[in-house]
């Protein structure tokens, strides 16, 4: 296959050659780590292009109505739509998810959330009356919008979608593990007329892209999903011009199983959450706490589902657990594995080796650890894997101890045949969501999304996501 060779950045409406003429980067597959795309290394000076373009188009895009913003994000998404088919296994390759969901869910369910977003920024109230005051609600400006390499044309669209309904305009740092379906992005914001400057796209490297917008003065607003380290770091960056901050971060969450549910489908449920996309999500419930006398139940029931999983190359339709993005990262997960042996934790299923049933790629085997202490790394540390914590709890009190013993709080989950019960913990879950028996993907269109402590700043989805984007401004009349 011919490697996909991407030369220009996308600024301004149109297509230009980096500034400096740095070797570009290769992209691997994640299934055969052979090149797949190479794309141009940006540097300052293109982001100092990609900033003076949004500023430029701000303020016309601002004073244009919210139906004609929201117009326009609705055919983009109907332009993604029909380009599915291409970008999905592009997706598939890059990051590794099994070919069903990098088309439903990497790309499909990403144009829902546009169209979600243009819904519902039409509803907001940008002038309220309130005592003898005129609130407004204004866009904050230039984005400067970086993502990840898990979803991601996905959590692209999520910044970009309130961002732009909102008034604002977007300067996009893609991962550069996984640039190429906002590459695909950036055509379809051309094919639809987007105007010039509203959307701008530079890849590169995170210290010489990410970081000059976090710097910049002309950036009103960072928007960012990634680890807490890069997080912390942007923030320390952008506290310099006193940046609006949007931070969704890491999470190490906790699915917790009492005594009354019903096990096998309680840890069906919480161990499919926890290795969708192989454990490449910021919420995955990657510890498992389970009543002590069930631990030993608990590993016979995790050992098989883990072996019903087909490992395997992400465009087989037969393959449930795929590849992770990079080497790097694969070398990542199997030092949490191997870290976490050393310090006592015992491998229920899996481990750090090649899975048998392929021989290239950079795949992990699906891996349950139990006699796990919660002061363990294993379980203190993201690993971004598909790697699951075996822990034991004394009843619900201990259980929400255990979950709370967090550096993070992003997500979590509770497993109960009694509803109240199951109500009564999850509010004691210091976490920005948590799931009851079962993991509510359907409810996440119009549900704030983000997280407590070093999890993050702020929210995304619904319409917390679109007040992420504007500023408050009070008039007295």
């Amino acid at each position: 296959m011919p490697v996909i060779d991407y030369q220009r950045f996308f600024i301004g409406g149109r297509w230009v050659k980096p500034q400096r003429d740095d070797p570009p980067i290769t992209v691997f597959s994640s299934a055969t780590e052979e090149a797949l795309e190479r794309i141009p290394a940006g540097s300052g000076a293109d982001i100092d292009s990609a900033v003076a373009a949004a500023r430029a188009a701000f303020p016309a895009w601002a004073a244009l109505g919210v139906k004609e913003r929201a117009g326009y994000l609705r055919r983009m998404a109907e332009g993604l739509r029909a380009r599915a088919g291409a970008i999905a296994p592009l997706i598939s390759e890059e990051v590794g998810m099994p070919i069903e969901g990098a088309l439903g869910y990497q790309t499909l369910r990403a144009a829902d959330f546009l169209t979600s977003f243009a819904d519902l920024g039409e509803t907001v109230a940008y002038e309220e009356a309130m005592g003898g005051s005129l609130i407004l609600r204004e866009p904050v400006g230039v984005v400067g919008a970086i993502t990840p390499s898990n979803f991601p044309l996905l959590l692209s669209l999520v910044k970009l979608g309130p961002a732009l309904v909102a008034g604002c305009t977007v300067v996009l740092k893609p991962p550069e593990t996984a640039p190429g379906s906002l590459f695909h992005l950036a055509e379809v914001a051309e094919e639809v007329g987007l105007p010039p400057g509203v959307i701008n796209l530079v890849t590169g490297y995170g210290r010489d892209v990410g970081e000059p917008i976090a710097r910049h003065p002309l950036v009103d607003m960072i928007s960012f999903t990634g680890s807490t380290a890069v997080g912390r770091r942007l923030l320390e960056l952008g506290s310099q011009t006193i940046k609006r901050a949007h931070l969704e971060l890491g999470g190490k969450s906790a699915a917790i199983v009492l005594d009354d549910a019903d096990l096998e489908s309680s840890l069906r449920s919480a161990l499919g959450q926890a290795f969708i996309n192989a454990g490449q999500v910021c919420f995955a419930w990657s510890r498992l706490l389970v009543p002590r006398a069930k631990v030993a139940e608990s590993e016979e029931i995790l050992t098989s589902i883990a072996g019903e999983l087909r490992v395997g190359n992400p465009l087989d339709p037969s393959t449930t657990l795929g590849p992770i993005v990079s080497e790097a990262a694969r070398e990542r997960v199997r030092a949490h594995i191997d870290g976490a042996v050393r310090e006592g934790a015992r491998l229920v299923a899996g481990g750090a080796d090649m899975p048998e049933t392929v021989n290239r790629g950079y795949f992990v085997r699906p891996t349950v650890l139990s006699d796990v202490k919660n002061s363990m790394r294993i379980a203190q540390e993201e690993v971004f894997g598909p790697v699951v914590s075996v822990i034991a709890h004394d009843g619900d009190d201990d259980a929400a101890a255990i979950a709370n013993d967090s550096i993070f709080g992003l997500h979590g989950a509770v497993f109960s045949s009694d509803h109240g019960r199951a109500m009564r913990l999850a509010r004691r879950v210091r976490t920005g969501q948590v799931d009851i028996n079962g993991f509510k993907l359907g409810n996440q269109l119009h549900a704030p999304f983000g997280g407590f402590k070093q999890s993050g700043l702020g929210r995304e989805l619904g319409l917390h996501g679109i007040h992420e984007y504007l500023e408050v401004k009070s008039i007295q009349q």
